[in-house]
């Protein structure tokens, strides 16, 4: 039997859920050029402005000069280059941790830990609405797999009852689509209590919460001890690519001797260390971004919220609009997309049937003035399908 191909993307047209990528042919930045046409973009990740730093820039171009582009072999080969060595310590002090372990993505790095910490004849547990990585690596892991409702702290304690073998917890620190943060404190206290392991896919939060930054946890004033295992991305708020895990010594020997996405894999390019070096310095002493950040989100929902939008209860630059039909969010974007507008229609399966939204990210490098551009074109739009 041939495999029908043709079938399931005709289905994925006829729903509204087929997607295509966007071409950018320029740098990031509020100003792009996509598909030939210049757009005020609000639907990227680059939280702090930094993808496109003068000093990002010169960092990268001055570490490929002195230590060439590609990685080589893997980290347990001769991949594991000084800049790697010198970034995975930066990166341990600016989280607190005594060890970070550098990865070449997010989604590799949550695939390296769950499937190393925990197997068959364990349990871990997932918040319904992790990201899908998190939701990969559980199932690939072998361990008996079980999500609790959404931030429910109730169905939460009713999964940890009982059962055998090792625990591990397992949540995004905020969560990428709807903007809101994990309830980290009683996500921490709950772990303790049924003496499981914490660990926290912080990719949206590093860089951006706490008061230096260092995300999350900081944001909460929790140790390691509460959050045994931290994970953030380099390829957000920092503006480079890659990912890292934080914790024990231990906990990284154990990842280097027995997570095999991270063993088998070609170390990424020392250049782009040298590169996430100089955006941590940025993070670390350019505080004003941070302050710069939470003044366009606030200006953001208070135009929003009294044009009436359907907002969702974020104080992160995630701010989703809730539009509930896929059709009509892809409608909307469009309209956006007429105005010069830059903002992503997201809909099943990414997210839950009948909850499509336009997922409008903010970033420092965005102006109140580009804020308000946003807010005039959102008030332009039809809201209303045609034959409602």
């Amino acid at each position: 039997m041939s495999f029908d191909l043709a079938a399931p993307l005709a289905a994925r047209h006829a729903d509204n859920l087929y997607r295509q990528r966007p071409l950018l042919q320029s740098p990031q930045g509020p100003m792009v050029q996509v598909d030939g046409r210049a757009y005020l973009a609000f639907s990227s990740n680059d939280y702090l402005g930094l993808a496109n730093h003068p000093k990002v820039v010169q960092a990268l171009q001055q570490g490929a000069s002195q230590w060439g582009v590609g990685g080589g072999a893997s980290h347990l080969v001769i991949g594991h280059s000084e800049p790697h060595h010198q970034l995975e310590q930066a990166l341990a002090e600016f989280t607190g941790r005594e060890r970070v372990l550098l990865m070449s993505s997010g989604y590799m790095t949550n695939l390296a830990v769950i499937t190393a910490l925990v197997g068959r004849g364990d349990r871990v547990l997932h918040d319904r609405l992790n990201h899908a990585s998190l939701l990969d690596a559980g199932l690939l892991s072998g361990a008996r797999f079980s999500r609790y409702l959404h931030n429910d702290m109730a169905s939460l304690s009713q999964r940890l009852q009982g059962g055998q073998g090792k625990t591990l917890l397992v949540s995004d620190g905020v969560f990428s689509m709807d903007g809101n943060l994990a309830q980290l404190p009683e996500l921490a206290a709950q772990a303790k209590a049924h003496q499981a392991w914490l660990m926290v896919d912080d990719a949206h939060g590093f860089g951006v919460l706490g008061q230096t930054g260092a995300g999350l946890v900081e944001h909460y004033g929790l140790s390691s001890d509460d959050v045994p295992v931290l994970v953030g991305t380099l390829g957000k708020a920092f503006g480079t690519s890659g990912a890292f895990v934080a914790g024990s010594a231990e906990l990284i020997e154990t990842l280097i001797q027995f997570a095999r996405p991270y063993i088998y894999t070609t170390s990424s390019s020392p250049a782009l260390a040298c590169a996430t070096l100089a955006s941590l310095q940025l993070v670390k002493t350019e505080h004003w971004r941070r302050e710069h950040l939470q003044q366009r989100i606030q200006e953001f929902r208070q135009g929003a919220q009294a044009l009436g939008l359907n907002l969702m209860d974020s104080p992160t630059p995630i701010q989703p609009i809730i539009i509930g039909d896929s059709a009509q969010a892809m409608a909307i974007s469009a309209q956006l997309r007429a105005q010069g507008i830059l903002v992503g229609a997201i809909r099943p399966p990414t997210v839950a049937v009948g909850s499509a939204r336009l997922r409008i990210t903010l970033s420092a490098a965005h102006s109140s003035a580009q804020v308000q551009q946003l807010l005039d074109a959102l008030a332009q739009c039809q809201w209303e399908t045609p034959d409602a």
